[in-house]
């Protein structure tokens, strides 16, 4: 798994969800199940406490999605369970209807047999072939579910079994010899996105009092090297906004088609292999995630019109800790590439496009299409510029931790954050009423206010890239042929650090380089990163002299790929409308 006030009486509806919250709380999740590999399927049982926030229930309606259900008991009971009509992107809902009433307060145990489909979207499965190994099948899971208690999970013997929990051993499946059962507990309460089951012939590697790196055997090594940096993360992060609630910290690495950079599954973050650089260089994303420890999994946005809430802070965090583990002038020149990505990005959407705003009207938009660098740099220019505003990080870190307390195990929305920000600064208030709310909140393009940057890891940067503009003008030659040159100069061909190829490949193809086309054609295709396989699909699918190859690659590719990567670049690409 992206403020209107609605005219409701009860609660603010979530448009991406058929659910019902207002109606009734769900907790103690528990979770059996079995991934099968030939069937592609996850079969079991979800368990699941209900208790009626209002008189006289009769029904629950639940969201999912390309799942067979055989079977709903209520208390023990046989209930009756009917499916909706299937919706694009929000899947179907499934109404159960009660074998009796439920008062105002009164729990229930339901439990749900079921089957996953093998399209279904929250999971990926993978051949052996497109493991690093070629020896086993993979699973993981982007999931969705409420609070979680004990899961007991079945998998080939051969195979390790992970999820987003503490993991409590494992033992020989008493029925089927061929198989064993992990069990895992989550004792924390959170929401139902951050439940991550993760399944494949995975070593691990201690990096720190309280993390295991797990990876293929092929890359766990280089993994413990990558990431060794964690544990000062964390006790940083600790000494910023307070205790890490969550005892251990996991890394985990995935295979390369994890569409993101990387997934703050409590206890066990998913990252992408392209960040396995060889020199620590992009460890700012384990940053990021350590930082989620506290503002996304601790403090939740309520919908993901409010996702700001999650990301910005969670920026903000990432980029507090860099300031305090490699200088002030780091933090900075993060901050700025931070404002100049917003930039991209709104000269991408279009300075008017509504899905620019901080926080967006998401009634008819599929979140999977809305989501872009605004909440996460939009988010952070805003709480960057408050920092500056209210008298510097000293003290905008009191806020943030005072922040992560008052609304701990809790899913807010943008006006809770802002009346708890007026509360703590309650003798700053002409300050806050002087800034621009509605246009930060509701207005598309770039903030209204730009904070300010120290520039002086910034300006080595633009000289050099000023001595090459220059050069451009002078010699009054094309664009092509200073490309070539500095490849000469750099051979930037030969550098395998993701963010600087990616940057590398579509200066290349934009400057209309046919040489670099097979280059970032296999780049697009050798991982799925959407923050690089998005881009350079639609920079190729803009050069005339590629755009039937792109699309022919894509295709042939679009089966291997996770399948909100295939639907994104799809629609990219013009394949799907």
């Amino acid at each position: 798994g992206p403020e209107k006030v609605f005219p409701t009486i009860l609660t603010m509806a979530d448009p991406c969800s058929f659910a019902s919250p207002d109606c009734c709380r769900t907790r103690h999740l528990y979770l059996r199940c079995r991934a099968d590999f030939g069937a592609q399927a996850l079969r079991g049982t979800a368990a699941f406490t209900a208790r009626a926030e209002r008189e006289a229930l009769r029904c629950l309606v639940l969201d999912s999605r390309d799942v067979q259900v055989f079977k709903v008991t209520v208390n023990g009971q046989d209930a009756k369970f009917v499916f909706g009509e299937k919706h694009s992107y929000k899947g179907t809902p499934l109404e159960i209807t009660f074998p009796f009433e439920l008062r105002r307060g009164q729990e229930a145990v339901i439990e749900i047999s079921f089957e996953s489909s093998p399209k279904s979207s929250a999971l990926q499965w993978f051949t052996p072939e497109q493991t690093s190994g070629k020896k086993h099948p993979f699973l993981f899971s982007q999931c969705q579910s409420r609070t979680a208690s004990p899961f007991p999970i079945s998998v080939p013997k051969e195979l390790v079994a992970l999820m987003s929990a503490n993991r409590d051993g494992e033992m020989p499946d008493p029925e089927d010899s061929s198989r064993k059962i992990y069990h895992f507990s989550q004792n924390v309460p959170i929401p139902c996105y951050l439940i991550a089951l993760v399944v494949g012939a995975l070593e691990s590697r201690k990096i720190g009092p309280r993390t295991l790196v797990w990876a293929e055997k092929e890359l766990v090594d280089k993994s413990a090297y990558e990431f060794a940096e964690a544990e000062d993360m964390l006790k940083t992060a600790e000494d910023l906004v307070g205790p890490y609630v969550w005892g251990q910290y996991d890394l985990l690495v995935l295979p390369p088609s994890f569409p993101y950079g990387g997934m703050e599954n409590p206890c066990l973050t998913f990252v992408t292999p392209t960040l396995l650089a060889g020199d620590r260089s992009l460890s700012s994303v384990i940053a990021h995630e350590i930082s989620h420890s506290w503002t996304g999994n601790l403090v939740t946005n309520k919908t993901w019109e409010h996702f700001w809430l999650n990301e910005g802070h969670t920026v903000y965090l990432e980029r507090r800790i860099g300031g305090r583990l490699f200088g002030e002038q780091f933090r900075h020149f993060h901050a700025l590439g931070g404002w100049r990505e917003l930039q991209n990005t709104i000269n991408t959407y279009g300075d008017k496009n509504p899905i620019t705003n901080l926080v967006p009207d998401l009634s008819d938009v599929d979140p999977d299409v809305a989501y872009s660098s605004v909440p996460y740099e939009k988010g952070f220019a805003l709480l960057f510029y408050l920092e500056q505003l209210l008298g510097g990080q000293d003290i905008f870190i009191g806020f943030l931790k005072a922040y992560v307390q008052q609304f701990a195990y809790k899913s807010i929305v943008t006006e809770d954050w802002k009346k708890f920000l007026y509360s703590y600064f309650k003798d700053k208030v002409d300050i806050l009423d002087k800034v621009d709310w509605n246009s930060w909140f509701h207005a598309p393009g770039m903030p209204p206010v730009k904070p300010t940057y120290d520039m002086t890891l910034a300006n080595a940067c633009v000289a050099l890239s000023q001595r090459w503009i220059t050069k451009v003008k002078e010699t009054n030659t094309n664009i092509l042929s200073h490309v070539k040159r500095m490849q000469e100069v750099y051979d930037f061909n030969a550098i395998h650090n993701s963010e600087i190829r990616f940057r590398w490949l579509r200066l290349c193809i934009k400057s209309r380089w046919e040489e670099a086309i097979p280059l970032a054609l296999k780049m697009a295709t050798d991982q799925g990163r959407m923050k690089f396989t998005r881009p350079l699909f639609r920079d190729l699918y803009n050069f005339d002299k590629c755009r039937d190859l792109a699309v022919k690659t894509f295709l042939e590719h679009r089966a291997s790929m996770h399948p909100v990567t295939s639907m994104l670049v799809g629609k990219d690409l013009k394949q799907d409308q």
